[in-house]
């Protein structure tokens, strides 16, 4: 039987209601109504209790799991990432493990924590008077630290051990960090310390030094989406898939920052919730609109591409925010053409294994290249531009009108090696060795007449070292020029003398190079044979020999006689090549006109 002033709201029942007037005659008084209880978000609702609740942090909960098992939980832990990954949550978890009794009050520290102990259930309550928690943002001062250091010389009044919580440890003040220093060092043993933190870098290396340090990472968009997703169904909520990505893909790898997206999606829906509900709700430009844009401004379609953004803008999307939508996508197309094995990842959503493949199937990796950076300057225009739309339509614009405009690789190697026009004044190039094609002239436009071969020529060991350079093999390129001698040049033969400092694959990788790009198998022979000289130690000797041919000139001399203390700083050949090497002779001097004035090709530095 229940005692006379029993206080618990179970065992309460409510009087019966007035069937007549009150004492004085007056009216009787109405019950109070009952108010339902107030409504929990849903980062609150489904906060984690456990370490198998948290979700993205299996190496965390596996660190943390086997200290509690061995007893070897350190005195203080760092908590670090960004907003809402479940630093606060993993820091309230550690101190009911250390604290818990279990159900019948015997347990020791673990790492399942009961839930039912009396422990357990204050400090889920946020009341348990052993386990403290500060916020540094608002408590920043050294007094603020004295008092936790001085809550230390104290053992807990009802747990096992006192745990204090410092949430944005950063932002402590250099004296309170200084203060807390010593206590960090050497805590009591009946306290244990848990620091979160968004901004590691700006934690002192002496307090990171005393603590054992954990990084909470983002959580992957396909681990988001699936809990997202267990949580609608808890919540009796029916919404699309692709709504689901839409909100995991928005909060960046924030559990909190998706949950507050999901309670407002429920809160704004009538039914289920649709792709494109969320789309309007984050202000976003459907998916498939962006991958038209993209399609429309890569095959250089402007009116297209403006009946995109006209669209997108009728619907309320800032044009701003599109083009950063078109950043993403032509990151991701990007990626899927360096990793093809990405267009079997679920973690993608289908869009982007669908149409992304195919984009990155037909865009080359120079092309999106130029893409991004056209679109990473637009969207600072946008961002200082008076009218966005019009800053953000002007970028699209030049993105179409360059669609067609081959990478500066591509339009050296067209006019080496033939094939492709070009527009503008006539041309005339010629390849590594001087073949190459004749420009043209003709109505505005310059033809390109291809050589007798569309392989290039490999004449010499300088037309192999300057084709590698044109497929933008740097280091090849500079170990070929100053780690390499010539021993036999015979093609599809090279024999070379490496040197020590050259790395041990460099004839497989030019062989392989040189297979690719000219489609016939070349052999590369390593030699001990002493070879010629390096093309640039080759250089090198051209340019002394170039300075001393100028030094010898009449006209030279008598420059050098009527200014003392002058010198020849630069001799430029016309003749040369980029290695500093006429193609006839590397000890042949250049021709100075002796009937004019010094040209520009010879400076002098008094």
């Amino acid at each position: 039987m229940s005692g006379l002033f029993q206080d618990d709201d179970q065992h309460l029942e409510a009087p019966p209601p007035p069937d007549g007037p009150g004492l004085f005659g007056d009216s009787a008084p109405q019950p109070e109504p009952v108010h339902a209880a107030p409504y929990r978000v849903l980062a609150r609702k489904y906060r984690p209790t456990r370490f198998d609740d948290l979700i993205g942090q299996e190496a965390m909960v596996r660190t943390l799991r086997n200290a509690f098992a061995t007893g070897r939980v350190a005195h203080a832990f760092m908590l670090t990432g960004v907003r809402g990954v479940g630093k606060t949550t993993t820091a309230r978890i550690i101190a009911r493990a250390l604290n818990c009794t279990g159900p019948d009050g015997t347990g020791g520290p673990t790492a399942d924590p009961c839930g039912v102990c009396p422990n357990c259930v204050a400090i889920l309550a946020d009341r348990h008077p052993d386990v403290v928690e500060m916020d540094a943002a608002s408590r920043t001062g050294v007094d603020d630290v004295r008092e936790i250091i001085e809550a230390t010389r104290f053992r807990p009044m009802q747990a096992r051990t006192k745990v204090f919580v410092i949430d944005e440890v950063h932002m402590l003040s250099r004296n309170a960090f200084n203060a807390l220093l010593k206590t960090l060092e050497e805590p009591p043993p009946h306290v244990k310390f848990v620091f979160a933190t968004t901004e590691l870098r700006k934690v002192p290396v002496t307090v990171l030094s005393r603590c054992q340090r954990f990084d909470l990472r983002r959580v992957r968009i396909a681990e988001l989406s699936a809990h997202f997703a267990r949580l609608a169904e808890k919540e009796a909520v029916s919404i699309e898939p692709g709504a689901l990505d839409l909100i995991a893909r928005a909060a960046d790898g924030s559990v909190r920052d998706g949950l507050s997206l999901l309670d407002q999606a429920i809160a704004q829906a009538d039914g289920t919730i649709t792709e494109a509900a969320v789309v309007n709700m984050l202000g976003l430009a459907d998916r498939g609109l962006v991958f038209d844009l993209l399609d429309a401004v890569m095959t250089g379609q402007p009116r297209q591409a403006l009946q995109v953004t006209e669209l997108a803008y009728e619907r309320g999307v800032d044009l701003g925010t599109l083009l950063q939508d078109l950043l993403e996508l032509i990151y991701t197309v990007t990626r899927l053409k360096s990793v093809p094995s990405l267009r079997d990842s679920q973690e993608l959503p289908e869009a982007e294994r669908t149409r992304g493949a195919e984009l990155a199937d037909r865009l080359s990796v120079p092309v999106l290249g130029r893409a991004w950076q056209m679109l990473l300057k637009g969207v600072g225009e946008v961002e200082l531009a008076p009218d966005r739309r019009a800053a953000a339509e002007m970028v699209l614009i030049r993105l179409c009108h360059v669609s067609d405009m081959p990478p500066p690789g591509e339009l050296v190697r067209r006019l080496t090696y033939g094939g492709g026009e070009t527009h503008g004044a006539a041309v005339a190039a010629t390849g590594p060795s001087g073949g190459g094609v004749r420009a043209v002239a003709g109505g505005g436009t310059v033809s390109a007449v291809p050589a007798p071969s569309a392989t290039p020529r490999l004449a010499s060991f300088r037309d192999v070292t300057a084709l590698v350079a044109e497929q933008r093999e740097a280091m090849l390129h500079a170990h070929l020029i100053h780690s390499t001698h010539l021993v036999r040049f015979a093609p599809p033969v090279i024999e070379l003398r490496p040197k020590p400092e050259a790395p041990r694959d460099l004839a497989s990788r030019l062989g392989t190079l040189l297979t690719e790009v000219t489609g016939t198998r070349w052999t590369i022979a390593l030699s001990t044979a002493e070879g010629e000289p390096t093309v640039a130690e080759q250089g090198s000797a051209a340019d002394t020999a170039r300075r001393t041919a100028a030094a010898d000139h009449p006209l030279v001399r008598a420059i050098m006689d009527a200014w003392p203390g002058a010198r020849i700083d630069t001799v430029h050949d016309s003749a040369a090549d980029a290695y500093g090497l006429p193609a006839a002779s590397v000890t042949e001097a250049p021709d100075v006109d002796a009937d004019t004035e010094p040209s520009d090709e010879m400076e002098f530095d008094e």
